[in-house]
């Protein structure tokens, strides 16, 4: 603590709201500095969005002044935000401190975790229309309640927002909307929406002329009633004095901009806000960051930081020789291919260092485009782009491209158009949880007509299947993982891969084992241990392709070996497992199958993909517990195992 040591620390007293509410406002900057200082180090350790919540402190700490949760719901967009709110509300000490790792707070807002979590979410936009359902279902059911939804200003590119915001005064009459505005969501917040906001942001005319009326009428002792002269003389102006602010065309009252560091000003407008009997928007200023300099200073790195010196702001460094991440991979990649063909080009939904675009549109700028928090956009902007003879590559995670669906099927696929898409984080994610392990795109990609999709062993050949997309007359899925490849080098010119022909690597008589993506690693390793402890005749696939499957081989295999294996990063449900059963079915071969995937649950969070394997059955000793088990079920005699 950088505190005197006569000064007693706060933040171990709150052990709720109401301790917030206990504490004296001259008070409240000793509990942010805490709070800043508890952030860094446990976001230092174990990584996490610490950009987000250093700048929305004195924000959640006056939210939990005025407002009383889990009583009033308090939903935050994201919760890339929400570590304050967890500190505040019981969740301090040490399950916070293992924040993002087994047995600990999770990263983001979790209903089974806090009935202080009204909403959980790991994917943005969704604060809004949440909020605006539980409003209307308060007025249905006459309590009085209040319902705050917490927007970052990246929401607003966001469909699902204005979705929303044209909903709100036919829904309710009572809503408080915080627009937590910081000028990014992961990178620069980017379009008209981000324009308009700087410019209310910074028009002298506007505020001045907005905080002088409403100080006028907040100075009068009756505030509710003046509160309600203030918006009736609001309506009746209209725009005589100065330009509404796009949130009153849609109905709800404007207040702000507010300083989301001032305490004083926070509280205010927060509390008249309270008292409103029409809908309202709190338009509030941070600096995503504020309290660490490294933060401040490289605001897109320190949004979702890995471990990370406290003092320099420097990442961890990892160890020497790792491989290079995938996302990495496939930046240079892509990059190499635009500078080739101007037709190629990138697309990303506010995630070009996350996807590793951000070479490209350093490199090649004119062949890149951030659409904003907007993925159905996205990849409705790739097909029209695709009608006009180019050939768009769009990097969204796993997770993210599930909220575009609709476009994929109707837009992209039913019109067989040239569409590539890079779905990064395909797999476990383990430290963000549910909301985002990629786990359920093989379900929902292999159903879809003309659609390939494929996943990569290794680094070379995610290339190779990058090259491959590019020169096919439809639409291409790529699936892998996040992190660290393999090590595999990446030759200087790619090869195109024959669609739907899978890679045998591995000849064996009494087990094949088709292994999809990280998993052929984990299917070498099963083998030359089935080998070598049990005598098998253990073979191993490379599939490489979910859609077309290679059936010829597969046929061909089933037809003289007594167990086939299937091993993939995804849900069993629907998955690559159940793209080989029915293949075999549909040829009337009973040739067993045992199935190596996740569960029908929502896999946790968790502190790294080997534990929570571990924890769902998944360790290599599991899994070769269970061929060795299911082998010896058959009764067959083991083969010679190859030397």
């Amino acid at each position: 603590m950088s505190h005197q040591s006569s000064v007693q620390p706060l933040l171990p007293k709150i052990a709720g709201p109401a301790d917030v509410k206990g504490l004296a406002l001259e008070q409240l900057p000793q509990l942010a500095h805490e709070i800043r200082e508890e952030l860094i180090a446990v976001t230092s350790r174990n990584g996490g969005h610490i950009g987000p919540n250093l700048g929305v402190v004195e924000l959640t700490i006056a939210l939990h002044r005025v407002f009383s949760t889990p009583e009033d719901q308090v939903v935050f967009d994201v919760a890339h935000q929400g570590y304050v709110h967890k500190l505040l509300t019981g969740r301090q000490g040490e399950f916070f401190r293992q924040l993002r790792k087994s047995g600990g707070a999770s990263g983001f807002l979790y209903r089974p975790e806090s009935p202080h979590d009204s909403f959980g979410a790991g994917h943005a936009g969704t604060a809004l229309s949440a909020a605006l359902g539980m409003a209307t279902a308060r007025d249905l059911r006459g309590s009085s309640e209040h319902v705050v939804a917490v927007c970052g200003d990246a929401a607003l590119t966001c469909g699902i927002t204005l979705e929303a915001l044209n909903n709100v005064v036919s829904s309710t009459k009572r809503l408080i909307v915080v627009l937590n505005d910081n000028e990014w969501s992961i990178a620069k917040n980017v379009g008209a929406i981000s324009k308009y906001l700087n410019r209310i942001s910074t028009s002298a005319t506007y505020n001045r002329l907005h905080h002088d009326v409403e100080a006028f009428f907040k100075s009068f002792p009756t505030g509710v009633e003046m509160n309600r002269v203030y918006h009736k003389w609001k309506r009746e102006t209209k725009d005589f004095f100065v330009e509404s602010s796009l949130f009153e065309k849609f109905g709800l009252r404007y207040l702000g901009p507010v300083d989301g560091h001032n305490f004083d000003a926070l509280v205010k407008n927060l509390e008249f806000a309270q008292h409103c009997d029409v809908p309202v928007l709190v338009h509030v200023l941070t600096k995503k960051g504020k309290g660490l300099e490294a933060a401040l200073a490289h605001p897109e790195k320190f949004h979702g930081a890995s471990p990370f010196d406290p003092v320099t702001g420097e990442s961890t460094k990892a160890a020497a020789g790792a491989p290079p991440n995938y996302q990495d991979v496939f930046g240079q990649a892509l990059t190499r291919f635009a500078r080739a063909n101007s037709n190629v080009l990138g697309i990303t939904a506010a995630m070009p260092s996350g996807t590793g675009l951000s070479l490209l549109a350093r490199e090649v700028p004119q062949q890149f485009f951030d659409v904003g928090i907007a993925e159905e956009h996205a990849v409705l902007f790739a097909a029209g782009l695709a009608t006009k003879g180019f050939r768009p590559v769009c990097a969204i995670y796993s997770t993210f491209l599930q909220r575009a669906y609709d476009q994929v099927i109707h837009d992209v696929c039913l019109q067989n158009l040239p569409v590539t898409f890079c779905l990064d984080r395909a797999g476990l994610s383990p430290n963000d949880g549910p909301t985002h392990h990629g786990l359920f795109d093989v379900a929902y990609l292999r159903c879809v007509p003309n659609a390939i999709v494929m996943q990569p062993k290794d680094e070379d050949e995610l290339v190779d299947m990058m090259h491959t997309s590019l020169s096919l007359p439809g639409p291409s899925f790529l699936r892998y993982p996040r992190g660290a490849g393999t090590g595999a080098e990446v030759k200087a010119q790619p090869a195109l891969l024959p669609v739907g022909q899978a890679q045998l690597l591995r000849e064996g008589s009494n087990i094949m084992i088709w292994a999809l993506g990280p998993m052929v690693q984990e299917a070498l390793r099963l083998a030359e241990r089935l080998s070598r402890e049990e005598n098998l005749s253990v073979g191993v696939v490379n599939a490489r392709f979910i859609k077309p499957l290679d059936r010829t081989l597969l046929l061909s295999q089933a037809a003289v070996v007594p167990l086939i294996v299937t091993m993939e990063d995804h849900v069993l449900a629907g998955g690559f497992g159940s793209a080989v059963l029915e293949a075999l079915q549909e040829a009337d071969c009973a040739t067993p199958v045992e199935r190596i995937g996740w569960p029908d649950k929502f896999v946790e969070h968790g502190t790294s993909v080997e534990v929570l394997r571990a924890a769902y059955g998944l360790s290599p000793d599991d899994i070769a517990r269970r061929v060795k088990d299911r082998y010896r079920r058959l009764g067959a005699e083991p083969v010679a195992a190859e030397a």
